[in-house]
């Protein structure tokens, strides 16, 4: 469930509102409209069930005009606000995605009963709160990963702007938790991958489905927690992606899976929810895009939402969900690895 809160109406930057007429000819009265049809602007006021459907009353002035077609005799053309071209409509064939191992069928039957799901432990007295990692953070994050790894004369791994921003925060996450476990307890970040363009042969990218594998990797939890924490959580997550797209649709990576989410399940995991290419801040449903997006399930889950930073200028949002002193204790990991980052 993604909680939006709207912001005003987007200004049109011409100080109209939806609902006050442009001045035609044809139209001199058009503001004392009271039901008769206007055909060159809008349908009559007493068709109208929404603000959406651009009544004559006026709204606020900072509404976006519609544009629309005004020839005569002709139906007015579909408006698109602000002239922005719309996506291309998604694609729905569930036939473009084989399933040759049985998959639906394994996860059907590993699927908790019901009793099992009436069981599930449902968090109280839990805080949620949005940490940001500037673009310019994560990239401070892989000059740091690059030059540990230089120092350990190790390969650094692929460092992605994802890859970077889960390390940080599973590192921070892990310093916050004090479960008295020792060096070889390990503990797991499972996330979802992006199938699509990695299938053969390769499924649109307008694909609207679930088309997502499963990646997840361990890393040692004292590790993680100690200085060198950030290389050890990006180098694990790194990994984690290069084993989930490797195979894909094969009856082994199939089996992998599924060993690898029980393996996790006993040891203890930190999960993904949401994703920065789902570019949530770009959502419009005509009343003006999104002043926040939190996905209000990691409430429950415990999971870490990720989504595109808000101002979009290149940053990645996390929301957490913590007890009250859990979240004060992440607060000041995260700021204190943030101020280590601009050292």
């Amino acid at each position: 469930m993604v909680m939006l809160t709207s912001t005003s109406w987007p200004s049109t930057g011409r100080g109209r509102s939806p609902g006050s007429h442009r001045s035609h000819r044809h139209c001199r009265r058009a503001a004392r409209c009271s039901g008769a049809r206007c055909s060159r602007c809008r349908p009559p006021c007493s068709t109208v069930a929404s603000p959406l459907a651009w009544p004559c009353t006026t709204l606020p002035a900072t509404a976006p005009s519609p544009r629309a077609s005004c020839t005569p005799g002709r139906r007015p053309a579909p408006a698109s606000f602000n002239g922005a071209v719309g996506p291309p409509p998604p694609v729905i064939d569930r036939t473009l995605v084989k399933d040759p191992t049985g998959l639906y069928d394994v996860f059907v039957k590993a699927k908790p009963t019901a009793g099992e799901m009436d069981r599930v432990k449902t968090w109280e007295h839990r805080l949620l709160a949005t940490f940001t990692l500037s673009k310019e953070e994560i990239q401070r994050v892989k000059d740091v990963v690059a030059s540990e790894a230089g120092r350990r004369g190790a390969t650094p791994p692929r460092c992605s702007s994802l890859v970077a921003t889960f390390g940080f925060m599973w590192s921070c996450h892990q310093r916050t938790k004090d479960t008295g476990s020792t060096g070889a307890d390990p503990t797991y970040l499972l996330f979802p991958v992006d199938h699509r363009s990695r299938m053969k042969p390769p499924v649109p990218e307008e694909y609207l489905g679930n088309c997502v594998g499963i990646a997840t990797h361990a890393a040692p939890m004292d590790q993680l927690a100690a200085a060198g924490g950030l290389f050890i959580a990006c180098t694990a997550v790194a990994a984690a992606i290069d084993e989930a797209v490797r195979g894909i649709g094969s009856p082994e990576t199939v089996a992998l899976w599924m060993h690898r989410v029980r393996e996790a399940g006993v040891a203890g995991m930190w999960t993904v929810a949401g994703s920065p290419r789902f570019r949530v801040y770009e959502v419009d449903f005509g009343f003006g895009r999104p002043a926040k997006v939190e996905i209000v399930s990691v409430a429950r889950t415990g999971a870490m939402a990720v989504a595109e930073g808000r101002s979009g200028r290149g940053g990645i949002e996390v929301g957490i969900s913590l007890p009250a002193a859990g979240m004060q204790s992440f607060q000041m990991c995260f700021q204190d690895a943030i101020d280590w980052l601009h050292q």
